[in-house]
């Protein structure tokens, strides 16, 4: 080999290390200082209209905005009432059965208000669902915005709460505006500075790891005008520096070059879920498998919460299960699924649950494509239209059998209705 042909190679070589450390490791602190917003960020945010408005205990909730995110290079309507509930028009002004809440996979991300799987659905039940959801949210943020919403006028008998993806980590966060700061940047390149600002402080849910309990938190920033804290990196760094699972999160993707053994070792003993945390070589991936358990804990302790909420106050509760990243694309391939501890506790505990990712795993079944095309059919990220009315058609036979009475759709009547007298007056 002469010298020409190995100085290629290294530098090949080098070239497809630099490629897969995108990110250049640096101090814990030393990632928050350089990753805070900027004024103009929060500026939009508080005044002009952009995808997320201000909510002092959820961080956050829908604005609206015309995200340019939609099929086929469309623009999607996405729009609220004042409460953050996204615009409904399906039997609006009928009763409501069934709240919704979840992340950006219940609030429908990426299509218009008439395109979500809650008015698909109220168009085939004939009455409305409302929708709660709202992009970014974690088990816990859904959670604090239930029992809100349960104490209000707008309370339902039939609740539905959607876990999706990472969800079961962002409980645990007091902020994920710096998970997401790379995709802030990408936003504002199309959308403009702060039109999808988000992230931004929540409540959460940590453990202490003096006692071995999970403690629930309010969110460091109660006030609207308070967000412009987050521009002062100092402040920043002080209220950032104990939260365990950003660390964690940073240090998994590599963003970070250290972490604290002690404190992953006390989790883990917490946890009951042993890791080697001495060898160099494994560190990042047990520091990963243990947050994830972490986050699974928060999940148990939240549905728990969830259930005995329910149970008090005489409402019906369904989980929905979908991650079709992480759990679906590893289910197709082999069968396999990370999330199992959540589906065994569902399973154990009796909760009424539907798994999305099963119905996919069949689903697939019927076509001869590649998981590339497939996921094509169904997806921009998020579901498409054609994704939600699929999922709307998926769970309906599982909520007409939930719910009692029956939808009017479905109820057996000795002869056929023609005035509509006490359903649809008008018509």
């Amino acid at each position: 080999m002469t010298k020409k042909h190995l100085y290629l190679l290294l530098l090949l070589a080098s070239t497809i290390v630099s490629a897969q450390t995108k990110y250049k490791p640096i101090t814990y602190e030393q990632y928050i200082r350089e990753n805070i917003p900027t004024k103009a960020e929060i500026d939009v945010f508080l005044n002009d209209f952009s995808w997320a408005k201000f909510d002092p205990e959820t961080g956050y909730k829908l604005g609206k905005y015309m995200p340019h995110d939609g099929r086929d290079k469309s623009s999607t309507i996405s729009t609220s009432n004042p409460d953050g509930a996204r615009t409904s028009f399906v039997y609006a002004n009928k009763p409501c059965r069934i709240n919704t809440y979840g992340d950006s996979f219940t609030q429908c991300h990426q299509v218009s208000d008439a395109e979500t799987w809650q008015e698909y659905l109220a168009g085939h039940l004939g009455e409305p669902i409302r929708n709660f959801g709202m992009g970014g949210l974690g088990v816990y943020q859904a959670y604090r915005r239930m029992l809100r919403e349960e104490s209000t006028k707008d309370s339902a008998k039939y609740m539905m709460i959607y876990i999706w993806g990472d969800d079961h980590i962002r409980s645990l966060l007091r902020c994920r505006y710096m998970l997401i700061k790379d995709w802030n940047k990408e936003q504002e390149d199309i959308e403009g500075v702060g039109r999808m600002f988000h992230g931004n402080f929540w409540a959460n849910l940590e453990m202490n790891l003096k006692t071995g309990q999970f403690v629930e938190y309010n969110s460091r920033i109660s006030e609207a005008n308070g967000l412009y804290k987050m521009t002062d990196a100092d402040w920043m760094a002080e209220n950032l520096k104990t939260d365990l699972a950003l660390q964690m999160y940073l240090f998994r993707q590599g963003k970070i070059s250290e972490i604290d053994v002690s404190k992953m070792e006390r989790l883990s003993a917490i946890l009951k879920f042993p890791l080697d945390f001495k060898n160099p070589e494994t560190l990042r991936e047990n520091v990963s498998k243990l947050l994830d358990e972490y986050g699974f804990a928060a999940t148990r302790y939240i549905l728990n919460n969830t259930s005995e909420f329910a149970k008090k106050n005489h409402k019906k509760l369904m989980v929905i299960l979908f991650d079709p990243y992480n759990v679906l694309r590893s289910l197709l391939a082999n069968g396999t699924r990370y999330d199992h501890e959540i589906v065994d506790y569902l399973k154990t505990n009796d909760f009424n649950y539907f798994d999305m990712n099963l119905v996919h795993l069949e689903d697939y079944k019927a076509f001869n494509l590649s998981v590339t095309d497939y996921y094509k059919r169904y997806f921009l990220g998020h579901y498409n239209p054609a994704g939600n009315h699929f999922f709307a058609y998926s769970i309906k036979q599982k909520v007409v059998d939930w719910l009692d009475p029956k939808p009017i759709t479905y109820q057996n009547m000795d002869q056929k209705m023609t005035d509509f007298k006490g359903y649809l007056d008008s018509y």
